[in-house]
């Protein structure tokens, strides 16, 4: 059930988390460090897009605009 993760250095942290959902996650045998490394793992990768994202619109609105004013290139090639 639980998938061994990959060795990588730990550090101790203190956090604070909904009782309810602590205890369930006990009754349920859920390795609570695991679950909130990837809850967090998740966070991080979201934040990293929306980052990219922001960092990067000014060059998909070009590419859009310029897609809408000239259409795909080599679109005269597609088979569909």
């Amino acid at each position: 059930m639980n998938k061994p993760m990959p060795s990588v250095r730990r550090k101790a942290t203190n956090i604070s988390l909904d009782s309810g959902l602590l205890e369930e996650a006990r009754a349920l045998q859920i390795n609570i460090s695991r679950a909130c490394e990837r809850g967090l793992a998740d966070q991080i990768s979201e934040a990293r897009e929306q980052q990219w994202r922001a960092d990067n619109a000014d060059a998909l609105a070009s590419s859009n605009h310029h897609v809408a004013d000239q259409g795909l290139p080599l679109a005269g090639f597609r088979r569909f």
